[in-house]
């Protein structure tokens, strides 16, 4: 096996501490669940919430954390449930992969509730 420089060592370090700070909640005031049960899953939750991880990554929302949940009774799915200070709880419904950016500029960055959606 072949043996790893310092500075190999030291990316590998870096980058495991990163994803370690992706799961950190402490700071973060904004919270995206992504509603994951079967019927979720079946209807694209999965695309959903991997387009929430990365567009909030590229976007460098750092207050931001994203969960999943199982199913929310009763809501047409995809579910996203969104948490913020200001506007307490809000549920999305049928929401798409399109909707996404939406959702993070409008709601989770500008306060707005996006009546097209709301459950």
């Amino acid at each position: 096996m072949a043996k790893l420089t310092l500075e190999e060592l030291h990316a590998i370090r870096d980058r495991e501490a990163l994803k370690m700070k992706k799961r950190d909640i402490s700071g973060r005031n904004l919270h995206v669940v992504v509603a994951m049960g079967t019927s979720g899953i079946e209807n694209g939750a999965k695309l959903i919430l991997d387009t929430f991880a990365s567009l909030c990554e590229e976007k460098n929302l750092d207050n931001v954390i994203i969960t999943q949940s199982g199913a929310v009774e009763g809501a047409k799915e995809p579910c996203v449930q969104i948490h913020t200070p200001s506007l307490g709880l809000v549920t999305y419904e049928g929401v798409g992969r399109n909707d996404v950016e939406r959702i993070i500029d409008e709601t989770l960055v500008g306060g707005k509730v996006l009546e097209d959606l709301k459950g």
